[in-house]
């Protein structure tokens, strides 16, 4: 059954660190929502798989999403399920969210 996303997401260019329990990867979240990721990276993930990310969503803020679920894979882009993530992280991520969705607004506005 093909996973349906239920959430906007923001295309972005953030760095990603993760771990599938066994072993470290590192790559680029291309997109983000309150619920999900998408991200390129080195450590090869399978749909299913669980996994924990910490994202560097600005220089000086940085959150970590203790559990997610893959849900599913092109190539080495992987569609992560954000599952466990506190609720300091949530309202990082949600902030974080909200100024770009604000800030690409404008963009397209000012064309």
């Amino acid at each position: 059954m093909p996973f349906t996303r239920h959430y906007r997401r923001l295309p972005v260019c953030r760095p990603v660190s993760y771990h599938d329990g066994l072993a470290d990867g590192d790559g680029t979240v291309s997109d983000v929502s309150l619920h999900g990721w998408r991200l390129k990276g080195n450590l090869p993930l399978h749909v299913g798989q669980t996994c924990c990310l910490t994202v560097n969503l600005t220089n000086q803020q940085q959150v970590c999403v203790s559990e997610g679920i893959v849900r599913w894979v092109q190539g080495v882009d992987y569609g992560v399920e954000t599952l466990v993530l506190d609720d300091a992280s949530r309202a990082q991520v949600a902030q974080y969210v909200k100024q770009a969705s604000r800030a690409a607004s404008l963009l397209t506005q000012s064309d």
